[in-house]
């Protein structure tokens, strides 16, 4: 039987903290260690920096980072995968290159292409979600370094552990658990604590960056290095898993994997074992993400102190309206939104405060510019008493917009470049099946009636959201089977919109995963045009999840702890 293989992750995006790749190297014993850079609005930011400079366009921390860290990594024999080749992999291949020779660090490149499209016009960027096989490829003729443009980002995971174990295509239930253990590992410390529903449970000040230790038959265990802060445990894991997720069926270019066959079972200290995940054959299209400029925006935010708040708020919507009739320059879309900070006789002006937020939006940058900050600006001595703002007004910035498309699978030229510079086409991981929904499981039998209290979802329910374009997720989960005969019936459609009012209207689709006693909620449209249009508040959703937490249900009294009865 091979060994296990020992994969770790130092990146969850662009701008993760920089040391992690030297302290994943130095921390402990490692076979591969992976960083993922890319999300929907990197790869925006990384079309603007091709514009100016066709040579960029990938992400030049990576190289940074490798500077100090090259030589490590080749000490202790450490392979590196990373897609933070971006838009130009080979451009950064051959920077590492580069970097290898002038420190006389003697390691093999190797990169992953053709995930590029034809970038329809009016957009700067087109790329297909490839799989691991390309960076598996590049693996078995012995690359030390890999760097790929738009791969999914558990491919960064699936690619080495098919390198390693040998698995064929066809290997869909080893296959399916390293893309779930992938998916465990992608944003970096979100798995050891971070951004953690029940994060006062455990010290997070600093958490440590995940590893996996993948067994031949697909299974894992989720740990950290030995001393790093946070904690790996069942909550943690859960959490991820349900982060940017959907139904049952999991998606992905190598296999579609079957969250709801995933068993989690704690493996001793900041270890949680993952096994029973179920593959099969992947979708016979890629999904390939789009992005264009979308227009121009402006954002004002008035601050308003001690009494009257909503008159004030009223004045200046007003003024403004008029101001801009005056101007005949009204942007396309005007929002106010109202953030009521302040109390009641504060005991410091800042707590006697409120925010007035506005967003103007407009195709045209000047009906953005000038005409919006300059109607603020002329504000300043004719408006609310105590007016003033958060800071100066601009003249503006362009936002962008993620769409996504899909192509057939076998369209796509899936392309590992190898470390003698030979091309190698990666074949399509077909046969396919189409994508369908599974079957709503049977719910567990109610909890009997009893007394309740009401206090917050989040005293017995963990949860955690995110974004995918335009659609945001919602994971709720609990820790006790007697908790998830409760939740699973207590918060349906019905009540999560009751919970959120601004889903109404919205197409919300509930989903059932009773072995991790977790309800998985999408909510269609409730990001607009996706995070680079910062539409919203909270444009990439990473806090719906823990707004429903606060919200006020009924709880069976049995389900809370003294304290909380008696709160």
């Amino acid at each position: 039987m091979t060994r296990p293989l020992r994969i770790g992750n130092a990146s969850g995006f662009y701008g993760d903290r920089f040391d992690a790749v030297r302290d994943m190297l130095t921390g402990g014993p490692l076979d591969v260690l992976t960083g993922d850079y890319l999300a929907e609005l990197t790869m925006l930011i990384l079309g603007r920096s091709r514009l100016k400079d066709p040579k960029r366009g990938y992400a030049s921390t990576f190289l940074r980072q490798l500077e100090e860290s090259l030589g490590l990594a080749h000490e202790r024999g450490v392979k590196i995968v990373t897609n933070a080749g971006g838009l130009n992999p080979a451009g950064l291949a051959d920077a590492v290159r580069e970097l290898a020779e002038r420190t006389g660090v003697p390691v093999r490149v190797a990169h992953v292409e053709g995930d590029g499209r034809p970038v329809p016009e009016g957009h700067l960027t087109a790329n297909a979600y490839l799989g691991g096989a390309g960076i598996a490829a590049c693996l078995r003729a012995g690359a030390d370094i890999v760097v790929t443009g738009r791969v999914t980002d558990a491919a960064l995971v699936a690619g080495p552990a098919a390198a390693h174990f040998g698995w064929g295509p066809d290997a869909h239930d080893a296959l399916a658990g390293a893309v779930v253990a992938g998916h465990v590992l992608e944003c970096g410390t979100q798995a050891t604590g971070g951004n953690y529903a029940f994060f006062g449970d455990h010290d997070v000040r600093r958490p440590g960056f995940p590893l996996a230790e993948i067994h031949e038959d697909g299974s894992s265990v989720i740990t950290k290095h030995e001393g790093t802060g946070g904690v790996v445990d069942i909550g943690t894991v859960t959490a991820q898993l349900l982060y940017e997720t959907a139904g049952a069926r999991y998606a992905g270019p190598d296999v579609t994997a079957r969250l709801d066959t995933a068993r989690l079972t704690q493996d001793g200290p900041d270890r949680v074992r993952i096994d029973g995940v179920r593959g099969e054959a992947p979708p016979p299209t890629l999904k390939v993400g789009l992005n264009r400029l979308g227009g121009w925006r402006n954002e004002v935010v008035f601050v308003l102190t001690g009494l009257d708040i909503e008159a004030k708020s009223r004045l200046v919507r007003d003024q403004f309206a008029d101001a801009l009739d005056r101007a005949g320059s009204k942007p396309a879309e005007v929002r106010w939104e109202l953030a009521r900070t302040d109390r009641a006789d504060a005991g410091t002006e800042e707590t006697a405060s409120a925010l007035l937020r506005l967003v103007v939006r407009d195709p045209d940058a000047d009906a953005v510019g000038r005409a919006v900050s300059g109607a603020a600006v002329e504000l300043a001595l004719g408006s609310y008493p105590g007016f003033h703002v958060t800071a100066p007004p601009g003249k503006g910035a362009p936002y962008g917009v993620f769409e996504a498309a899909y192509v057939p699978a076998g369209e796509v030229e899936h392309v590992a470049v190898l470390p003698d510079g030979s091309r190698e086409t990666v074949p399509a991981a077909g046969p396919y099946r189409e994508l369908a929904e599974v079957a709503e499981p049977a719910l567990p039998e109610p909890l009997p009636a009893g007394p309740t209290r009401t206090v917050p979802l989040g005293y017995v329910a963990g949860a955690r959201s995110g974004d995918k374009g335009g659609d945001a997720n919602v994971g709720v989960w609990v820790r006790t089977d007697e908790a998830w005969r409760w939740l699973a019936h207590e918060l349906t459609v019905e009540r999560f919109r009751e919970l959120l009012p601004e889903t109404a209207g919205l197409t919300v689709v509930r989903h059932v995963l009773p072995g991790l006693r977790a309800l998985n909620f999408v909510v269609r449209g409730l990001l607009g045009e996706g995070v680079a249009a910062q539409a919203r508040f909270d444009p990439q959703a990473k806090a719906v999840g823990e707004w429903l937490r606060s919200r006020h249900v009924p709880v069976p009294v049995q389900l809370l702890d003294e304290t909380e009865v008696t709160a």
